[in-house]
């Protein structure tokens, strides 16, 4: 693995998006597990582009704008749900908030859900890891699942400090309501930004 590729990727990744702003979301939220939790999902979610890249469905997506379009506008519908889930959110967040299996389980599903929903990923992964697969790689499936791997590891590591970071200043929302209720109408505006700008995205 070259330099190229890995400033490359780790551009691509701290670069803000969807999982970024939910992971923050959930660090703020429920505390620095949720914030790794949610790291976690949306490392998670990044495996079904890399299959596909790898076995050439991004192709078949990148061909069809049947496929694309209906796999694009799930993920816009999801963003809308999370941002008017976000914005009817009027509970308070107490220091127990993250202790609970279920809520755990509801920031790794949603997390996943966040990355599997988004068509240009898949794209993404079938541009971007070939052009550092060496010309004449007598086993370039190989060589393109360790560049995903290594993208994984990059992505989970930037959202867990993105997480580590909103955690650290959890206390101060906590003591300060109206600053919670500011953050979640900006979470809720954030999203549905992301919603529109995917809605807007051709193959």
């Amino acid at each position: 693995m070259t330099w190229a590729f890995w400033v490359t990727t780790l551009i691509v990744v701290a670069t803000p998006g969807t999982g970024a702003v939910y992971t923050i979301s959930a660090g703020l939220s429920r505390g620095t597990r949720a914030g790794l939790v949610a790291a976690f999902g949306c490392t998670l979610g990044v495996i079904p582009h890399m299959i596909a890249a790898i076995t050439g469905l991004a192709a078949l997506l990148n061909a069809s704008a049947i496929a694309f379009a209906a796999l694009k506008w799930a993920g816009v519908a999801y963003l809308v749900y999370l941002a008017v889930q976000t914005w009817r959110d009027h509970s308070d967040l107490t220091p127990d908030a993250d202790a609970s299996p279920q809520s755990f389980w509801r920031v790794i599903r949603t997390a996943i859900l966040i990355n599997l929903l988004n068509p240009k990923l898949t794209i993404f992964f079938f541009a971007f890891l070939p052009q550092f697969v060496p010309a004449g790689d007598p086993w370039p499936a190989a060589t393109m699942t360790g560049l995903s791997l290594a993208f994984m590891l990059v992505t989970f590591a930037v959202f867990a400090g993105y997480g580590i970071f909103a955690a650290a200043a959890r206390d101060h929302v906590l003591r300060r309501p109206s600053v919670l209720r500011w953050l979640r109408r900006t979470f809720a505006g954030t999203y549905l930004l992301l919603a529109g700008r995917l809605a807007l995205q051709e193959r």
